[in-house]
């Protein structure tokens, strides 16, 4: 990947809080401003600068906030319901709508993931120990 230098004049409080928010995170100001540019970016697929931008925003979570997201899951009715049209499946072809829900649910389910994932490593990155995966144990 090749990269391009700029250079941005910002106001002196939009750079103080800048600064703040990567000595929070414990990572270069640099980082900070590319994750930003990088989530505002118009792109392609609007569904992934979605997705793209609210991991990036995760980083200026609090830490409570981070291990609430680190603990999220699917619904118990969700997850029931995932179960139930895996179990189906296995017994017949999915009906159309039986097929759109599954793929609307395991899509939520992927997200949630990619949310938990994010927030453990925003996590290891402020100097949390998250070798213990009991810490992880979803919140009902």
């Amino acid at each position: 990947m090749t990269y391009q230098t700029i250079t941005l004049n910002v106001p002196e409080t939009v750079y103080q809080q800048i600064r703040k928010a990567a000595e929070k995170v414990r990572r270069p100001i640099n980082d900070i401003l590319v994750e930003a540019v990088t989530a505002a970016a118009p792109t392609l697929s609007a569904a992934k600068t979605g997705s793209r931008g609210a991991l990036a925003q995760m980083a200026y979570l609090s830490d409570a906030a981070l291990w609430q997201a680190a603990r999220a899951t699917l619904p118990a009715d969700q997850r029931e319901r995932l179960a139930a049209l895996h179990v189906l499946q296995q017994q017949r072809a999915l009906s159309r709508a039986e097929h759109t829900e599954e793929q609307s649910l395991l899509n939520l389910y992927k997200e949630t993931l990619l949310v938990r994932a994010q927030a453990a490593v925003l996590l290891q990155s402020r100097g949390y120990d998250i070798a213990d995966p009991s810490q992880f144990a979803p919140l009902e």
